[in-house]
């Protein structure tokens, strides 16, 4: 299916809370990402995500209309060389290799945009299908936290993929 990530817009508004507005996809993210999701908390992610030169949250477009998001979160300190990625997709676009395509974009993006050597990312245990888009990206499994995370309710390992940036070796050089 065709798509486009572009930058989050104010006329995303209505798109975004009609996708987004979706307890099978709030139990998959962070507390962060509210349910139920009201117009406020679109108002409030879509200014958030403008907040930043260059961008890291881009809506993901299918048809003229805003179905999903997804990020690149640089982190900063002794991280700095290391950039979170997450992402979303309206339900009716599930299963449809949209997400597979968007996070192939964003690594290309991560890496030519920001000066980070390492993308990793975080699913829950429980969600299958974003493993999936992460080893068919290329994501590598790198450890398993047991039961650090606690989300309605339990208590849940803490999963985290990650990829590196290709890195182009010198050829070496003769000893003499």
């Amino acid at each position: 299916m065709t798509f486009e990530l572009r930058p989050w817009q104010a006329a995303d508004l209505q798109s975004l809370v009609k996708y987004a507005n979706n307890y099978n996809i709030a139990k998959n993210l962070t507390d962060r990402f509210p349910y139920p999701y009201s117009e406020d908390d679109g108002r409030a992610f879509i200014a958030f995500a403008n907040t930043h030169t260059p961008k890291h949250v881009f809506a993901i477009v299918v048809g003229g209309e805003a179905v999903g998001g997804i990020g690149i979160h640089p982190k900063s300190g002794i991280e700095r060389k290391n950039a979170e990625l997450g992402y979303w997709i309206g339900e009716p676009f599930w299963g449809q290799g949209i997400v597979s395509a968007a996070v192939a974009q964003m690594l290309k993006y991560g890496f030519e945009t920001f000066d980070i050597i390492r993308i990793f990312a975080r699913p829950f245990e429980h969600n299958l299908a974003s493993k999936r888009v992460l080893q068919k990206a290329g994501f590598l499994f790198e450890a398993r936290l047991e039961k650090t995370l606690f989300k309605q309710g339990e208590y849940l390992d803490e999963l985290i993929y990650a990829v590196r940036k290709p890195m182009i070796k010198e050829p070496q050089k003769p000893l003499l």
